[in-house]
């Protein structure tokens, strides 16, 4: 059997085009952000309720978003093994899957929506806001666990090409509809401010389903016809995306505190707090493209038994990433102050943003160490381990600091304190895990 490439050439193949695929999500919302951000008039209150809801529905997608993973390394396992011809009704069963599980979570918020922001402690015109824009665009929510489904299929394949098309139309078209539905075009379309940023998003989930499903029946032998028995993968699938479930809860009871305790601190500061949070998700982003490359590469590896390219795998992918996220704090400390001002122009936000925004470089680092090997880890198929880690970070880190930072009257640089030693922990914790078994089989 002819072993897996991890050569550098190779994982520039895969990286590159999983950067541009991985970033779409994140433009959508920091463009939304940034265009409702500058609206003359409630620039501020439109600004917070997209990072509220923006934060919500971050949590839904990447809650059950995870199946993604789970269905990547199933598909590069078997790849790997030379089983991949064993895998026949998966692909299906697994994308029916996901399309039932993000309907049963659409149904069950979409009714509770001014008590889930309220929780969030949006209130009066934010809270209004936040319920315009949460009613229209979780309709694409759907939409875009689908598509996750099917780039979890490319993945698997070792392939990110056909994913980067797909996420960067569906990126483009929402930035040009973001300005036309939100400002509005004179003597054609009304300015639709809010709602406008919402049906933006929504229109390019749409068309970025529409071109999933196309790619997937022209590029692939998959196809979406339900057949039964289900397959024995399933019972797999089912119990990693159940420790991702788990793992995603605790991921996002971090991510929603944090915004939530900006909030109780002010419209000016939750606001500061979406400009930083939505620079921070762009170069999370950016950073798992060489994850991407390492959860595809490392699922093969380990269904061929290759423990010795596994351990060089890890090290190339993750000096790449130190390299890149050095690159990117070098950008964030040049563009410092002019980053701030694409989002908003209040004096108030901007003096806010600038106090605390060192924070978000200094956790760039700590991101590329641990969101590489969470990818090598989903590639290795470690969910339950992935699961306790964020359990642990979460509730051992993240929300001691976060209150201790309350008590102490921090803030909103204290929100980032916390959100650096949550990160920490989870690089620290996965690389001891790493050393402790796999460096061991090398010689097996």
């Amino acid at each position: 059997m002819r072993t897996t490439d991890i050569s550098f050439k190779r994982i520039q193949q895969l990286a590159i085009p999983a950067i541009i695929s991985g970033i779409a999500e994140p433009v959508l919302s920091a463009t939304d952000a940034a265009v409702v951000g500058n609206i003359k008039e409630f620039g501020i209150e439109s600004l917070a309720a997209v990072g509220i809801v923006g934060s919500f529905l971050s949590a839904l997608i990447w809650i059950l978003g995870q199946t993604r993973s789970a269905i990547s390394t199933i598909v590069a396992q078997n790849l790997g093994a030379g089983k991949i011809s064993e895998l026949e009704n998966f692909p299906a069963q697994a994308i029916y899957f996901n399309i039932g599980l993000s309907i049963i979570v659409l149904f069950s918020t979409y009714f509770f929506v001014e008590e889930i922001f309220s929780m969030m402690n949006a209130e009066g015109i934010v809270l209004d806001f936040s319920i315009d824009y949460y009613n229209i665009r979780v309709w694409g929510f759907p939409l875009t666990l689908f598509t996750f489904a099917v780039f979890g299929i490319f993945r698997g394949l070792q392939n990110t090409f056909w994913p980067m098309i797909i996420a960067s139309l569906g990126a483009g078209l929402n930035i040009g509809l973001d300005f036309t539905l939100v400002y509005g075009i004179e003597g054609l379309i009304q300015p639709m401010g809010v709602k406008g940023a919402a049906w933006a998003s929504l229109i390019s989930q749409i068309m970025m389903a529409i071109l999933a499903f196309g790619f997937l029946m022209k590029k692939t032998n998959v196809s979406l016809k339900l057949k039964m028995p289900l397959h024995h993968e399933i019972n797999r699938l089912i119990s990693m995306s159940l420790n991702l479930f788990l793992r995603s809860v605790s991921l996002n009871v971090a991510l929603i505190l944090a915004t939530r305790e900006a909030a109780d601190l002010g419209k000016e500061y939750v606001a500061a707090h979406t400009i930083a949070f939505n620079i921070w998700i762009f170069t999370a982003f950016f950073l798992d493209g060489y994850g991407a490359a390492g959860n595809i590469l490392s699922g093969k590896l380990l269904g061929e038994r290759n423990y010795k390219s596994l351990w060089k795998l890890t090290k190339k992918v993750s000096f790449y990433n130190l390299l890149v996220s050095t690159a990117l704090v070098v950008i964030g400390i040049l563009l410092y102050e002019p980053l701030g001002l694409i989002f908003n122009k209040d004096e108030t936000v901007l003096t806010i943003l600038y106090g605390m925004f060192f924070m978000v470089l200094i956790s760039l680092p700590l991101n590329a160490l641990a969101f590489t090997l969470d990818s090598i880890f989903k590639g290795l198929g470690e969910m339950k381990y992935l699961r306790n880690v964020l359990l642990g970070a979460t509730f051992l880190g993240f929300i001691p600091v976060l209150y201790f930072s309350k008590y102490m009257g921090w803030g909103l640089l204290g929100i980032w304190i916390a959100m650096n030693v949550w990160v920490a922990y989870r690089g620290v914790a996965l690389l001891v895990k790493f050393r402790r078994k796999y460096i061991p089989l090398i010689g097996s």
